[in-house]
């Protein structure tokens, strides 16, 4: 019998790997998900796990992507080759998305209207925790729990809160592994020139306006009582985000 290595335990997901698949709990949207990942799968985008279906516990199975994510990953955006590498694989991800025709009754983890024209199939948590690499290379997406449809500027904006980064010098020499103070304009430059967008302006807005949304939507989950998101709330981190949205708007010139 393949064993079972536990990946994430926590109260409301426990993530294992089982030889090549991952374990992880079925959710409302997991079918639509999952036929996401076909739909990328049948157009031979080679950076997301492949949907197997469901075993006896009733979790889903994907296939298992190696290398190194998580924590991990945070060190491979801080050169250049990284941050474009990141904005590449976000740039041919959303491409990659083109064409597909969601179910029927396809539900996602956070509520939207339809799919419009100018709308891709946004990952919806496109950080660098998400992302797996072998050596400096990006290799595959994981947890795509957030995935919706929405502009691109919809994870743009994501990523950008994260590796710019919209952090003060204490956080990013501190947890973000850079060895100093980042010179945000530039990144922020360098992501858009490698994602592909004709100019950055109305950037550094997105990025404001997405971590409003960010507060929104953790509230609007956490109300629902909606895990993580419920204990984040009662942990205070409605709070963590104010003052982040706040240093943002105070700090717009370094990105500008």
């Amino acid at each position: 019998m393949t064993s079972e290595y536990v990946l994430q335990d926590q109260p409301h997901r426990k993530v294992v790997r089982v030889g090549d698949t991952i374990r992880r709990p079925v959710q409302p949207w997991t079918p639509t998900v999952h036929a996401l990942l076909r739909h990328l799968q049948a157009v031979g985008f080679p950076y997301s796990p492949r949907p197997l279906g469901y075993d006896e516990q009733g979790r889903e199975v994907l296939t298992f992507i190696e290398g190194e994510s998580g924590p991990r990953s945070w060190a491979k955006v801080v050169d250049d080759q990284g941050l474009s590498a990141f904005a590449r694989l976000l740039r041919e991800y959303h491409d990659a998305t083109a064409g597909f025709s969601p179910p029927d009754e396809a539900a996602w983890a956070d509520s939207v209207g339809g799919y419009g024209d100018e709308q891709v199939i946004c990952h919806g948590d496109f950080g660098p925790w998400n992302v797996v690499w072998q050596g400096r290379h990006p290799v595959g997406i994981i947890d795509w729990d957030f995935a919706r449809p929405a502009p691109r500027l919809h994870d743009v904006a994501y990523a950008l809160q994260y590796v710019a980064p919209f952090r003060d010098d204490t956080e990013c020499l501190r947890w973000l592994h850079f060895p100093e103070s980042p010179d945000r304009r530039r990144r922020l430059e360098r992501f858009c020139t490698a994602y592909g967008l004709a100019t950055t302006v109305g950037i550094v807005d997105a990025v404001i306006d997405r971590q409003r949304q960010d507060i929104a939507l953790v509230r609007r989950l956490a109300s629902a009582g909606q895990e993580p998101q419920a204990t984040w709330v009662r942990e205070g981190l409605l709070d963590e985000l104010g003052r982040r949205v706040d240093w943002s708007r105070a700090n717009r010139r370094l990105f500008e």
